[in-house]
């Protein structure tokens, strides 16, 4: 099937888009090509991913489930890695958190960004 359309970006709310484009630079090895109070952007020179303010932000009360949620999860991230210690120990000291409930702990973990978005870093293989 073909498409009309190229993914060009991303846009992720936030309260603080420099932190969070610091913070996914350093996971994915780009670039920051902007950054603002209110906005920043990473890129590849590809695709990019903005991380735009939002007054009022609160961060996603993931795992809860949906019904219970006071604020659900509305996307996430994934990405492969070769190993999934190292990948966690990294994405730990960028000021990531892990929460406790690990859907499949063996394949990919669930981790949250700074801004308590979760992510997930998946065995590549």
């Amino acid at each position: 099937m073909s498409g009309f359309a190229t993914l060009i970006m991303v846009n992720i709310d936030c309260a603080e888009p420099p932190v969070l484009a610091t913070f996914y630079s350093e996971v994915l090895g780009w670039d920051v090509t902007h950054t603002q109070a209110e906005y920043a952007m990473i890129s590849d020179g590809t695709t990019s991913i903005g991380f735009g303010q939002i007054e009022g932000y609160t961060a996603p009360t993931w795992p809860d489930p949906v019904d219970a949620a006071p604020v659900p999860k509305q996307f996430h991230l994934d990405f492969y890695v070769d190993d999934l210690a190292d990948a966690e120990e990294r994405a730990l000291k960028l000021g990531a958190t892990r929460p406790d409930f690990q859907p499949a702990p063996d394949r990919y973990l669930v981790l949250l960004d700074p801004a308590g978005h979760p992510f997930c870093a998946c065995l590549r293989s």
